[in-house]
Order: C-alpha cells, then structure tokens, then sequence
C-alpha cells in the first residue's frame, strides 16, 4: 500500500470489538495506512467493525454503513465484526464493498442447542499474530479470549464468535508489556467471557498475576467477566492485588428463576445475590455492574417483580438494561409469550428508576474515600477520568496531571452523579 494512505476505522458493540479494532488498526498501519479519527477529514478507505448482539444492533450496522456511503462517496469500506458473521449480504448491500470475515470462526461446526454445553469438539487456542495499536485513545484493550459455550437461549454469540478459545499466552503478556511500556496506565483485558482464559496451564488469575508482575506504574481492569456463582477466585484477587481495578460486571440478565431457566442461565437468583453480597463484603467499594432483559418471552408481571426485589437487594452500581428483542437464530426467537410492547415499555422505565437510585447509592457511598484516579482528557480547564471503581472525577486541571494514576479524595464536588456520568 502507498504510505501515503489514511484509513478510519468505525467500532460499534462491545469492549471486544474495541479490543479487535486495535488488532485491525495495527494490521492497517503494518499495511502502510495512517489512521485518522476525525470524521471531517477524507480516507481513502473506511472499516466498520460491526455488532450483532441483538437484531437492532445489527440494523444500526447497517445503517451505519448506509450513511458512511453516502457522506464518501467513492471511498471504499469494508465491513468486519460480527453482524458480518451473520449476515454479509447485508452488510454488502447496505454499501460495503466487502466484508472481512473471521477464519477462525468455529461457529459453523456445530448446531445451536439451547441445551448444550459444550460444542464436544477440539478447539484450539490462538494467536493474533500482530499486536494491538491505540492512536486515540488512553486505555489500552487487550483481547485475551474469544468465543462461548454456554448458549444462552437469547444471544447469538457462540454462533457468530464461535467456541471458547484462549489468546496464547505469551503473546498476550507481549502485547500488554508493549503498551505498558508505551506509557498506557491502564490495561482492559476483554473477551467474550475472560473468566474462560486457559493457556499453557495458566487461568485467569495467573495471566493477571503474570501482568502484574510487568514493571510500570498501570492498573488492570477485567471486562466481560462472568464467574460462576460461588467461584470467588476473581474476587480474591482483586483484594489482593492492588493492580487490579475494583470493578466486575457480572451478567446477571434476570432475577426470577423461572425466567433465568428459560434463559439457559445455570445459576438461580439466591445464590446469585448471595455472591454479589460476599463480593462486596470482600471488596468494599467494588463497582458491581450487570446487564438485564426486560420483557424476554413469557414474563410475566410476577416474574419482573420478582427480579426488580433482586436488583434492589444486590444494589449493582450500574445495569445496563436491555428490553428483549428476537434474534434470528437463538432458541428464544421461537419461544411462545411475546410480552406485549406497552408492558415492556413500563418495566422498563421502572427498571431504569431503579438502576438509577442503585447507582446514586453507590456514588454518594464512596465520598470521603480514597480512590486512584486517571485522568484521561482535559476541557476547559477541567480535567476528566476515572477512579479504579469506575466513578466519574472532574478537578480543576492545575491540580493534576493526564495519563497517571493519582489518588483523589471523592466527593459531591468532584464525582459524577449517575445523571452526569459520559
């Protein structure tokens, strides 16, 4: 490629797709493109790394790339990510003029049980074999894992990421100490469900711990995590080790047991809640966040106040809230009880007034600690970051440095209500 080329690169989804944005940057720039962020400025080529969670999020790929085609006209965009998975003629016909599907995609060797497991066949961890590039950003993402086995009756993950595999291990701790070296003060280690990471006899715990062991003055944050009720290996650590941000987003998605079966989920509410109680009481001052479907097939009324005593009792610093949508593919499309529209409407708005009183909780809980902070941005002489627990901080920019990881004493003045957070 002429070095003379500029690319941008569009990421819509999840942390892991930030993570393979990185990887696809990378690739871009070791194929002599120079990248660029600002979307006034013209590229000669455009990639739109694509979600598919839920069937909206694939319609806003498309759309996406609809409205890419029309603001650059002639330029070339490919299209990569997972609603490319499922469905590249879609992505082709809304204006990409080719989709960058993934090899190594085991999604295919298998058919969808909302029952099974486990595939039942050899999958074989992997290398990226480049590492990840961050030119706009502050934190680094390091994709550690891929795919899942659990088959959640709602999600079409395990089809269009495949089975669970591990990112070799030391080409893992590579691409972390490059960026810890390059300066970055904060690893994400992302992947469909990183809890999974198995590599050369190490798990989770021991890749953090070999992280940890990189010199530099960094924090670790896990995302995607979801340890199974009971297993308190995560928690452990995080009190352990001061590295380790204090911070777990466990995807609860339901707090009635009727509907967690009917989800394929293996856990049940109780023990759930005891987990999130015995975290907490490990960890003071953990971030504790979830995501939740409202209105998935056959809630009933009972089942939602069900759930909404749950998220009350857990008290989660944030829940991301989602109301059910069919996606072609899962078990869950075809499952009868299709909760009307305006019910759904009113669960979640209730779920949302509560999330919001759970997050204000959280926030006022923390004023009077003390919380390593990074701050990330400066605007209008206000300096913004975060805190390892994943609160909001704004002081006056004289008082602190960007990119290092400074304690700051949280208060009303100076951390985010839920209302302000970005």
């Amino acid at each position: 490629m002429d070095q003379g080329k500029t690319a941008r690169i569009v990421t819509l989804g999840c942390r892991l797709n930030h993570a393979d944005t990185a990887l696809l940057t990378a690739r871009l720039e070791q194929a002599g493109f120079r990248l660029c962020d600002d979307p006034r400025s013209p590229v000669d080529l455009i990639v739109v790394n694509t979600c598919a969670v839920t069937a909206e999020a694939e319609a806003k790929s498309r759309r996406q790339i609809l409205r890419l085609h029309r603001e650059n006209p002639g330029v070339p965009i490919i299209a990569a990510g997972c609603a490319v998975e499922v469905n590249p003629e879609a992505m082709l016909n809304a204006g990409a003029v080719s989709v960058l599907t993934n090899p190594d995609k085991k999604g295919d060797l298998f058919k969808n049980s909302p029952g099974r497991k486990s595939r039942q066949i050899e999958v074989e961890n992997f290398r990226e074999n480049s590492f990840s590039s961050f030119p706009f950003r502050s934190r680094a993402f390091i994709k550690i894992q891929e795919g899942c086995d659990n088959f959640c009756s709602y999600c079409i993950v395990p089809v269009v990421r495949g089975a669970s595999r591990s990112r070799n291990l030391e080409e893992t701790l590579a691409d972390c100490k490059k960026n810890i070296d390059a300066g970055f003060p904060e690893i994400v280690l992302t992947g469909v469900n990183t809890c999974n990471y198995r590599d050369s006899g190490c798990d989770l715990t021991g890749l953090i711990s070999r992280i940890s062991e990189i010199p530099g003055d960094f924090r670790i944050r896990l995302s995607s995590t979801e340890p199974h009720p009971g297993d308190m290996t995560i928690p452990e650590l995080i009190a352990a080790n001061p590295k380790v941000c204090r911070f777990l987003h466990l995807s609860m998605q339901h707090g009635a047991d009727r509907i967690l079966k009917l989800m394929n989920r293996r856990y049940d509410a109780a023990g759930f809640v005891d987990f999130a109680g015995k975290i907490k009481t490990l960890v003071p001052g953990i971030h504790l966040g979830t995501d939740f479907i409202v209105g998935f097939p056959g809630e009933t009324e009972a089942d939602f106040a069900e759930a909404l005593q749950v998220v009350k009792q857990i008290g989660f610093a944030n829940i991301h809230c989602f109301a059910y949508s069919p996606r072609p593919g899962t078990a869950a499309a075809e499952m009868p009880g299709r909760v009307h529209p305006d019910a759904v409407k009113e669960r979640m708005s209730e779920l949302r007034k509560t999330a919001a009183e759970s997050a204000r909780d959280f926030v006022t809980s923390q004023y009077g600690t003390i919380a390593p902070v990074i701050f990330e941005r400066i605007h209008s002489g206000v300096a913004k970051g975060w805190s390892d627990n994943y609160l909001a901080v704004s002081v006056p920019a004289e008082q602190t440095v960007t990119g290092k990881i400074v304690k700051v004493q949280l208060s009303p003045e100076n951390t985010s209500t839920p209302e302000d957070l970005p």
